[in-house]
């Protein structure tokens, strides 16, 4: 028992010095890694800034600046390779060090607390990396404008730009297609789908709310995806969207598809104007921007020559039993998808915004479609001679933005964090407009474009409706009534319109082969009578009694008899359809186009006007003056008492108020930068949308009970408008940022 208690005490003696001696050789090995590990980094810092410094000085920098490009200087490192080894001589003989734990570099004056010290440290040094990082990003960005201007000056303005502005001209024509379309198929829409009034407000307003949302996500991902390559993709879901909601046959699905349409569309504007602005030498561009707004002024008349010319053919349709049926007014829908459709087929011949390009740090690609622009415009003026002279050109620093998708993972999850990524980029750059370099000017377009909107859309959804509620009531004051009647052995084989019959007594009459509009009969016998292929529209029989009578192929349904007896009377083989309680005439219909017609070529003069001012004049007094005398347009409204001093001032209204839109449209591009022009732009056109369905609901429940609400908001809101617009900075002379 002895031998073996000296044997277990050797044997714990001897595992103890072996311990011993491996902590030893562990911490003398630790020292001189860590010192290896400091000198390199040293020299790593050191080489790093020298080449920094070396960049900063280097003003006709071209290239793509390289991810190793200087960010890694470090002042706060004090200490030595003594002190460090100092700091570690420190540890006490009874600390360990486990295999695979890092316990990092403890400063001399650290302690137990030295790992939160770095810890904050590398913190604090992160974000000082990251403002040189933004400062540095500033710098490339300004140097950028001034060069990217001068290149635009030795491009020229020619061939190239004008073919760019018929190309984009047709997209923004689709978006003016795209507002008139469902309002002019309403009327015709609501006998195929039953629609009634809850439903019909709601197919008015689904297109606005699809461009709304449209704007802010199509504004966002041209800034991170491209202009071109996003324009394509909005107008590629408009055509084909478009397209189907022509020949879908329920009310559900006719609803998806516009507002999916209107989704794809509501891109085209903010993408729009961005896209051309870059291309656009400064003192061309606020001329040039307003030009190309007439192109909305032109799908508007492109839809109201088509909407006159194909829906009152009724002829122009064909149906496939009662299931299926398709109209003029369908093929009315397929001819408005043609704008976009050629948009898409001319957008493919076109480059990208070179000034994208640079922004996001591909330079060849850049200079390669200047280049293009400058061999385009050159040879078209006669000079094939002349030599794009420009080498290279200033780029923007790029941020990383590695995303490890591993190896293993699935295509669907390689998707799915493709789409994140985009996502948190197209949102952290949405929020950048509301940081306190751009917050005040973002609030206050968020005023002038709502205000403008309310007012504008308001008014001109408000204009035709009080056009038609004039018709009606002019329609009402030609009623003819007829009381205490007796008609006996009579048939009726004509139309009969806008009468009411009181207390009338019919003995074996024929109601045969004819069309009842706006017919009334009150407290009136109908004996022994015969009602045979009847089609009927706000006809109602009120306190009737039928006795012994006959109704044959119909639509004098039970809704139609208020408070009615029926004895001995039969009902057979009822007409299927919608019934509708009104039904515009033909000429009618000809009157919502033809005052669509002249209301959109109204905005001609303003749009000239507008065109060969806006650089003369500024943005400024253009949005501010144009806001002012369309206030004071508003108090004529008043005086508007027949139909056609409503269309006249319709048309005054129109034409003064495009100018403003114009000047907000090319001040909104010139005060964002690049990589924030189409977010901001397409987050205050989305706003716009939401101000127009609030002016459109507000405004339109006034209609047939006063005036003053609506013109004191209207005004109101341009006066407003207009006052903030002054606030604003005057972009006139600028290079685009």
């Amino acid at each position: 028992m002895d031998d073996d208690g000296h044997y277990r005490d050797g044997r714990s003696d001897f595992i103890r010095g072996a311990k011993d001696i491996a902590k030893v050789a562990k911490k003398q090995v630790g020292k001189k890694v860590g010192r290896s590990v400091d000198k390199m980094a040293d020299e790593y810092t050191k080489r790093s800034y020298k080449r920094f410094e070396e960049e900063d000085d280097d003003e006709d920098y071209g290239g793509v600046p390289g991810n190793d490009g200087g960010y890694y200087r470090n002042d706060s490192r004090a200490n030595d390779d003594e002190g460090h080894s100092d700091s570690t001589e420190g540890h006490d003989e009874d600390d360990e060090i486990y295999e695979g734990e890092y316990q990092g570099i403890p400063r001399a004056d650290s302690g137990k607390d030295g790992s939160i010290d770095g810890v904050t440290t590398a913190q604090a040094q992160q974000f000082r990396d990251l403002s040189a990082y933004e400062g540095e990003r500033r710098k490339d960005q300004e140097e950028l404008a001034q060069q990217y201007e001068t290149i635009l000056q030795e491009c020229g303005h020619g061939k190239f730009q004008w073919t760019l502005y018929f190309v984009l001209g047709l997209a923004l024509m689709a978006d003016g297609v795209e507002i008139f379309v469902v309002g002019f198929v309403l009327p015709s829409a609501e006998k195929d789908m039953c629609l009634s009034e809850p439903n019909k407000g709601m197919l008015g307003l689904i297109v606005y709310l699809g461009m709304m949302v449209g704007a802010f996500v199509w504004g966002g991902l041209a800034d991170r995806i491209g202009r071109r390559q996003t324009l394509l993709i909005s107008l590629s879901i408009n055509s084909v969207f478009a397209f189907f909601s022509s020949f879908v046959q329920g009310y559900v699905s006719f609803l998806f598809c516009r507002l999916a349409s209107g989704v794809g569309i509501g891109g085209s504007i903010p993408i729009v104007f961005s896209y051309y602005s870059e291309f656009l030498a400064q003192e061309k561009r606020g001329e040039h921007l307003s030009w190309l707004c007439m192109f909305w002024m032109i799908g508007g008349i492109y839809a109201s020559a088509m909407a006159w010319a194909i829906i009152p053919h009724y002829g122009w349709s064909f149906q496939m039993g009662s299931a299926y049926q398709f109209h003029s007014w369908r093929v009315f829908v397929l001819v408005c998808a043609l704008p976009s459709v050629a948009a898409i087929s001319a957008l493919t011949t076109m480059p990208e915004s070179p000034r994208f390009y640079l922004e996001n740090g591909k330079h060849d690609e850049a200079w390669m479609i200047l280049k293009q622009v400058h061999d385009t415009n050159m040879r078209a003026k006669g000079y094939p001679e002349r030599v794009f002279s420009v080498t290279t050109i200033k780029t923007v620093k790029q941020m990383d933005e590695l995303v490890d998708l591993g190896d293993g993972a699935a295509w669907h999850q390689k998707w799915r964090i493709k789409l994140s990524t985009l996502f948190h980029q197209v949102w952290s750059n949405f929020l950048t407009i509301f940081s306190p370099e751009y917050r005040r000017t973002t609030y206050m377009m968020m005023a002038v474009w709502f205000s403008m909107s309310f007012s504008y859309y308001g008014l001109t959804v408000w204009f035709p409706d009080m056009i038609k509620y004039m018709q009606k009531q002019e329609y009402s004051s030609r009623t003819k009534v007829f009381v205490k009647e007796k008609v006996e052995h009579v048939t009726f084989n004509f139309t009969l319109e806008n009468q009411v019959h009181r207390q009338g007594e019919y003995f074996n009459d024929k109601f045969m082969n004819l069309k009842l509009r706006s017919m009334v009969f009150e407290d009136s016998l109908f004996e022994e009578c015969y009602f045979e292929d009847i089609t009927s529209s706000n006809t109602f029989f009120k306190n009737c009694t039928f006795i012994a009578t006959l109704f044959y192929n119909t639509d004098l349904f039970k809704y139609r008899l208020v408070n009615c007896k029926l004895i001995n009377s039969t009902f057979l083989h009822n007409k299927e359809g919608c019934l509708l309680s009104d039904v515009s005439d033909e000429n009618n219909a000809y009157m919502v186009y033809f005052v669509s017609f002249l209301g959109t070529l109204a905005v001609l003069p303003g749009n000239i006007v507008s065109a060969l001012l806006m650089d003369k004049i500024g943005r400024l007094r253009m949005l501010a003056g144009s806001s002012v005398i369309s206030c004071i347009s508003c108090f004529f409204l008043s005086f508007g008492n027949s139909e056609s001093a409503m269309i006249a001032l319709l048309c005054l209204f129109g034409g003064i108020s495009i100018a403003s839109w114009n000047a907000l449209d090319v001040l909104t591009v010139e005060l964002y930068p690049s990589d924030k022009r189409t977010t901001a732009f397409g987050f205050l056109n989305a706003l716009c949308k939401l101000a127009a369905v609030l002016g459109i609901s507000i405004f339109t429940s006034f209609v047939g009970i006063t005036k003053a609400v609506p013109i004191l908001f209207a005004s109101g809101a341009l006066a407003v408008g207009s006052f903030l617009a002054l606030k604003l900075p005057e972009t006139r002379g600028q290079v685009l940022q």
